[in-house]
């Protein structure tokens, strides 16, 4: 699994830098025809938004979560716009860059989210993928950010994600430490879950522990949404919870132990499923302080934006860091 590339937007250079990226990631995914150059006018007119009007900005462009693609996340602490329907007005510029700013932005993206705050920030998410491939009514809305701790290309964390049936199982892997061997332990525990997604979550968590036997171990963190309510079920410090728009409104615990090396017997937490709530487990590469005084602006932020917002925010940049978020189903209008 490819990791997101974290551009600081601290200089308008790094405008060339963000639609380059883009450019090569939408052509590492197969996109083909006007699409890599399409990446790149979504990366350069969110660089450049940025890099004019906002403080503390960065770009995170990866592979898209469920579909083959680019997605770009762009999170700044600025001012916010104060006039979110006229920045979004196509043709609406305030910057010379490629395109016609954010209304260029939401026309050529099959899909985009944006949500601003005066005084706060702006986080937008534009995903491109082929044509006719767009996200499918039933499929489940995600967001993902995983990014190496600063100096390091490995990433000791990973995530996946399953779908079947309408039942969607989620996991996240940190890795012990960061860096190669991290990484390995982290890919054979996504390989074990992968294998057979289905199965009851302690059986998933002893197939893991069986793969991880010859690697340094890890935390894992999974979780099942059906209709029949949430399971959580955790070894480590991955952190799991529940979040609606005023809150938080579950937090899960994790069994001390490490999956490959000294997993107790697994337990399974059970709440019930309430309609809107968003899903999000994150490795400890995000700092857990988020959650004493989380901001109303975060926890109502939809899943695409809510992954790359809490890793921008709250990451700790000598970790490696995995934030998976599932918000509800998609629906036709």
């Amino acid at each position: 699994m490819s990791v997101t590339a974290h551009i600081p937007v601290d200089h308008y250079s790094a405008v060339q830098l963000a639609a380059s990226t883009a450019r090569r990631t939408a052509l590492d995914q197969g996109l083909a025809g006007a699409l890599p150059d399409q990446a790149a006018v979504l990366a350069s007119e969110l660089a450049g938004n940025v890099a004019k009007h906002a403080q503390n900005g960065a770009l995170y462009i990866q592979p898209l979560p469920l579909r083959t693609g680019v997605e770009i996340i762009a999170v700044d602490r600025g001012p916010g716009m104060a006039d979110l329907e006229q920045c979004l007005t196509d043709g609406y510029t305030t910057s010379n860059t490629l395109g016609s700013g954010l209304g260029a932005v939401r026309r050529i993206a099959d899909e985009f989210a944006v949500r601003t705050r005066p005084g706060t920030g702006t986080v937008v998410s534009a995903r491109l993928g082929t044509p006719g491939g767009g996200p499918a009514e039933g499929t489940p809305c995600v967001g993902a950010v995983r990014v190496p701790a600063d100096g390091e290309t490995a990433c000791g964390d990973s995530w996946g994600l399953a779908v079947t049936g309408g039942v969607r199982t989620a996991l996240v892997v940190d890795g012990l430490g960061h860096g190669g061997p991290a990484a390995e332990a982290a890919e054979l525990a996504v390989r074990a879950f992968h294998r057979d997604p289905a199965q009851p979550l302690p059986q998933l968590l002893r197939a893991m522990h069986r793969a991880l036997r010859r690697s340094r171990g890890a935390a894992v963190g999974l979780l099942r949404l059906s209709a029949d309510g949430v399971e959580q079920c955790a070894i480590g410090n991955v952190r799991t919870l529940l979040l609606a728009r005023d809150g938080i409104r579950q937090r899960f615990g994790g069994q001390p132990g490490v999956v490959g090396w000294n997993m107790p017997e697994p337990r399974v937490q059970r709440v019930p499923a309430e309609p809107g709530t968003v899903a999000l487990l994150h490795s400890d590469g995000v700092d857990g302080r988020w959650t004493h005084a989380p901001a109303p602006f975060l926890t109502g932020l939809p899943a695409p934006l809510l992954a790359g917002a809490l890793v921008h925010e709250h990451r700790r940049s000598r970790d490696d860091a995995t934030v998976l978020t599932l918000g509800p189903e998609r629906r036709e209008p």
